[in-house]
């Protein structure tokens, strides 16, 4: 089953692209074999879906949901950018962690991105390696910044 086959049958669908005009930047960007992608949040229509810190506003299964949307909109860019969800393996992740003092499940947040990456493309082409860390704070007030970078893998 494929990619965007095994989305459906987890109810998911992947997001439009939204790149927000007033930043200088792409979404992704190729170099050779790599695909770089840029830090992507819990967005819905342009417009953040989750807003505050883990520990104080927002909690740890609300901020692993907003793990899993970040994912989604990950996705949706490999998608524009390569035309395909197939060709590629997940190399490295780095998890931004919108936090109050004293919270400290940064990698429990991630979690929502990695699982669903894995129940998707497997271990083999999911398993990344990744930091999780927490920041004081994040644009737009979001709880989760996630940037990953994958391998396009031809043929």
């Amino acid at each position: 089953m494929g990619i965007e086959a095994r989305l459906a049958a987890l109810g998911l669908v992947l997001p439009e692209v939204r790149p927000q005009p007033t930043i200088k930047m792409r979404l992704a960007r190729r170099s050779g074999n790599l695909l770089y992608l840029s830090g992507n949040g819990p967005l819905r229509e342009g417009q953040p879906a989750y807003t505050g810190k883990l520990g104080r506003e927002v909690s740890l299964e609300q901020g692993y949901a907003a793990a899993q949307l970040t994912a989604l909109n990950l996705l949706a860019v490999i998608k524009a950018e390569l035309g395909d969800l197939e060709p590629v393996r997940f190399v490295k992740t780095l998890g931004f962690i919108n936090s109050a003092p004293g919270f400290n499940q940064q990698p429990a947040v991630l979690n929502g991105f990695a699982d669903l990456i894995v129940e998707l493309y497997g271990e083999e082409r999911g398993l990344h390696a990744r930091s999780a860390v927490g920041m004081a704070e994040l644009p737009w007030d979001i709880p989760v910044e996630i940037e990953s970078i994958v391998e396009v893998v031809e043929g």
